[in-house]
């Protein structure tokens, strides 16, 4: 099976929602009797998927190099090759609380391979002959996606290799995010299947706000990041109206985790102000992840169940 390695975008989407909801619990103390039954719900899916996800895609390494390589080369996909050792930071946070010796090993090779992607992609970007219509808010995966590792990484006791990776991320997103913007005003839309990856852009405001304020307390303007992301969302949801109407495919995982991370964010926040409205946005941005996560989810298994059957 010709496994693309953005699928472990899925991996994100279902981890990224349980962890997010682990942080919002806190703010909504006594609400939810037992807030564990829908937190690791998601957290066990999204390891399910990742144990899945590797043994098809370690066949597909031995059964068709060609097509592993060439997502490692072609500027339209390599983007998404993140999506393995970010799904991997994730991981290591849903397993944290129970097998914290494991988790931490998952979270290093995340770390390993994440920085591995980085310099090859930056290579590959300086040799040129690309097409700006190549570039895609995948990009951020791989070039950004060392932001999602604080998160985890301090939960786990790695706060000064979170800090580092997150500061070479957090540099490649301002002008990444600028690159990609012309991008979509010089070069059009994006074709159908990948619409769904704008919702990206929502990363770098949520996260870098959520887990900057972690590693670095005392910068307080970071805020002003969040409030971006709110805007943006709402951006995004407008120019998705007719969403329902794209073909449907993996690309659509991205959906899902951009919109954990804003919910994360949301979260961190209400906990530093507690006034109704923020613990009110926080409530409504994790509702939005949650129906997003689950329409996703039902139609992937959907798509899958049909895929089987015609195997058969």
């Amino acid at each position: 099976m010709n496994v693309p390695i953005g699928l472990f975008g899925a991996v994100m989407g279902l981890v990224g929602l349980g962890l997010s909801a682990r942080v919002a619990a806190t703010v909504w103390p006594g609400v939810f009797r037992a807030p564990a039954y829908f937190t690791e719900l998601w957290v066990a899916l999204g390891l399910v998927a990742f144990a899945f996800l590797s043994v098809l895609y370690l066949l597909k390494l031995f059964t068709n190099t060609k097509s592993a390589r060439e997502e490692f080369t072609n500027p339209a996909t390599l983007g998404f090759c993140g999506a393995l050792p970010v799904g991997m930071f994730l991981v290591g946070g849903g397993l944290g609380p129970y097998l914290p010796g494991i988790a931490t090993m998952i979270w290093w090779g995340g770390y390993a391979l994440l920085l591995g992607f980085q310099v090859w992609a930056i290579s590959r970007w300086l040799a040129g002959g690309m097409d700006l219509g190549q570039v895609n808010a995948g990009w951020l995966i791989v070039l950004v996606g060392g932001i999602v590792a604080p998160g985890p990484g301090i939960s786990l006791g790695h706060a000064e290799a979170s800090r580092f990776i997150f500061g070479v991320s957090a540099v490649a997103a301002l002008p990444l995010v600028a690159l990609l913007f012309h991008r979509a005003i010089v070069a059009g839309p994006l074709p159908a299947p990948l619409r769904p990856s704008w919702f990206i852009l929502l990363v770098p405001p949520s996260l870098i706000y959520a887990n900057g304020v972690a590693l670095y307390p005392s910068v307080i303007f970071l805020e002003v990041l969040y409030f971006a992301g709110l805007v943006l969302v709402l951006a995004l949801l407008a120019s998705s109206r007719n969403l329902m109407s794209w073909p449907f495919g993996p690309a659509w995982w991205a959906f899902t985790f951009p919109l954990d991370a804003l919910a994360y964010a949301a979260a961190r926040y209400a906990q530093d102000h507690p006034e109704p409205l923020w613990r009110g946005v926080c409530a409504a941005t994790l509702v939005l992840a949650t129906l997003f996560v689950a329409l996703v989810l039902v139609r992937s298994l959907g798509a899958a169940r049909y895929l089987f059957s015609k195997r058969l």
